[in-house]
């Protein structure tokens, strides 16, 4: 399946799920030049608002999502999704090439250990859980609920798990508090949560990004130990991290 011919106007899907993708978004509704739709997976039951038309919900796999670059007459594809978001750019990629789509991936540069931070690399979730040691440790988890279930595997700690959605119960380790909110955060209040819980670790996943830096930063106040998940290895793509470079690429 390929697209039968050239779409006459340039028209977007965007692949959301980041800060990145809600500006360009907006960027794109305001050029008269483009028309674009945005999909997201659906995983919160209230997302933020973009302010181009929105699909919620996965496309059922790569033919799934071929069928729908062809039936929708999109002329560019823009995955940016959050950067540990591998199946969905995998299935882009392969759907992408199948059909001729071009595509460009838009994501924040990783995150790199500065003076005073103190990070243990590791490559999962479940290297993260052994990371932390046989001792019982106070650890703040700021991975979200998806993959929370593999710090069952160290059920010796106590975790607060900070989210937006509600986990499943079944997910979380034996002593797990779960606390509730949507960031950006302030720095001061980074710093006072972990003074306030009693942190002593930290586990989060490589994001990168300026939104979500504050626990890093909190983190290295506190002399607090890091362990930090590395992004999933992915295939060569075309890749920047700037949206002006993203709209010089649709109107290219």
């Amino acid at each position: 399946m390929r697209l039968s011919s050239a779409p006459t106007e340039r028209r977007a899907l965007v692949l959301g799920g980041s800060s990145e993708a809600r500006t360009l978004a907006t960027r794109i509704a305001a050029d008269p030049r483009l028309d674009g739709v945005i999909s997201l997976a659906g995983r919160t039951s209230a997302p933020l608002a973009h302010d181009l038309p929105t699909r919620v919900g996965g496309f059922g796999g790569v033919e799934g999502m071929m069928r729908y670059l062809v039936e929708a007459r999109i002329s560019h594809v823009i995955d940016a999704t959050h950067p540990f978001a591998a199946r969905i750019s995998a299935n882009a990629r392969a759907a992408c090439a199948a059909v001729g789509a071009p595509l460009l991936v838009l994501t924040r540069p990783p995150w790199s250990p500065g003076r005073g931070d103190r990070w243990i690399k590791v490559e999962s979730n479940a290297d993260a859980a052994h990371a932390l040691g046989a001792a019982p440790r106070r650890v703040f988890l700021a991975i979200g609920r998806q993959g929370v279930a593999d710090f069952r595997l160290a059920p010796q700690h106590d975790y607060i798990l900070r989210v937006i959605e509600p986990p499943r119960a079944e997910d979380l380790p034996p002593s797990c508090a779960v606390i509730f909110g949507r960031g950006p955060f302030a720095l001061e209040d980074e710093i006072a949560l972990m003074r306030d819980q009693g942190v002593e670790t930290i586990v989060t996943k490589n994001s990168g990004g300026a939104l979500a830096y504050a626990k890093i930063e909190a983190a290295r106040t506190l002399g607090l130990d890091v362990v930090m998940i590395a992004r999933p290895a992915s295939a060569a793509a075309a890749t920047t991290h700037s949206v002006d470079a993203a709209l010089a690429f649709l109107a290219s």
